[in-house]
């Protein structure tokens, strides 16, 4: 059994020439750039957007109009940090999608621009491949060993629950996903109801820290094979939570530590299941945990706990790793660098993955 709490792992590193890879990623509402030398990261900046706390959710209007004032500011903040010059970039990677669509469209023609002026290719980058591949981003001086292929990837966030098939860099295979919400969905949703503010992923996390797992009982769906669902858990929390509120209008504020880690234990145990199914039946070892909901601390105890009862060797991600970050992009793009795999101008970004 090996535990690995992500500190950044070592792939293979190419030594045959230097190579710099500017990262963009703009998919939601936040803004970042990241330069890898040779697969080593050198520089991960990120500007946040902190207009959509008063909505209780993101803008894409507003995400779009903060995302053109910030990306130029954090490129070049990447780039100083780095200690290069935008002439030494050998090629751009950019988040192509899923994402909203006028967040996407910014990092788009920003890389577009930028690479059409240099001179030099564009890599388009799948959001969610990125935070896969987030497992092998590396710096200078760690020895952080990462996953070995095959590996299964449980890729939780705000917009998708994934149980994904990690064959190689390039090969993927979703073999379990929702089929309507997704767990950060269903957790910031939840939240909301019960006035936490937004992003209610945090906020229910730290509440759960100091309530009981037990003290409430959720729906849970009975979805076959690999797939999730997280719709009937909303509905059942929020048709209870009506029903305690009409004997106790104060009930919420008398019980929410424990309504958070109920609900943050259903959650997890959802989760879990499939994907100790997943392993199970396809007899691999190394698990790995991704996306924005892989900073809750309840899913990464779980991690640590099934890799003791189960032995696996499981990998999580470092908190700086977790949400939408450049790092992950470049690392991405320096991977399909090497194989010389890059896209046309013209390619367009792209708000989901086609079915």
């Amino acid at each position: 059994m090996k535990v690995t709490d992500y500190d950044t792992p070592r792939p293979e590193t190419h030594r045959t020439g230097t190579t710099y890879i500017l990262g963009i990623e703009s998919s939601c509402d936040d803004t970042s750039a990241a330069v890898l030398r040779n697969g080593i990261l050198l520089s991960n900046v990120t500007a946040s957007q902190a207009v959509h706390e008063a909505y209780g959710g993101v803008v894409p209007e507003l995400a779009s109009r903060a995302h053109q004032q910030n990306i130029v500011p954090v490129v070049d903040a990447a780039l100083r940090q780095a200690g290069i010059q935008r002439e030494q970039l050998s090629a751009i990677a950019f988040t192509r999608g899923p994402g909203l669509m006028g967040s996407l469209l910014v990092g788009v023609s920003f890389a577009k621009g930028l690479a059409a002026s240099l001179g030099i290719p564009m890599i388009d980058v799948n959001h969610l491949h990125g935070h896969i591949l987030a497992h092998f981003i590396h710096t200078e001086d760690d020895d952080y060993v990462s996953p070995s292929f095959p590996f299964l990837c449980l890729l939780v966030s705000g917009g998708n629950s994934q149980i994904v098939l990690v064959k190689s860099y390039r090969d993927m295979e979703i073999i379990g996903q929702t089929i309507d919400d997704a767990a950060g969905e269903a957790i910031d949703k939840c939240s909301k109801v019960m006035g936490l503010g937004y992003p209610g992923g945090p906020v229910i996390d730290k509440l759960a820290r100091q309530g009981n797992p037990e003290a409430f009982t959720f729906a849970k769906p009975n979805i076959a094979g690999y797939d999730y669902s997280f719709s009937g858990l909303k509905t059942s929390f929020l048709y209870n939570l009506r029903q305690w509120i009409s004997e106790d209008p104060d009930f919420i504020e008398h019980h929410k530590c424990d309504l958070a880690a109920s609900l943050e234990h259903t959650v997890v145990d959802i989760l879990m299941k499939k994907l100790r199914l997943a392993a199970k039946d396809l007899k691999i070892k190394q698990i790995a945990l991704a996306g924005g909901v892989s900073a809750n601390n309840g899913l990464r105890n779980a991690f640590r706990d099934h890799a003791r009862r189960y032995k696996w060797d499981i990998f999580i991600p470092r908190f700086s790793y977790t949400t939408d970050n450049a790092a992950m992009i470049a690392m991405t793009g320096y991977y399909k660098y090497l194989d010389h795999d890059f896209c046309p101008m013209s390619a367009p970004a792209y708000s989901r993955v086609a079915d």
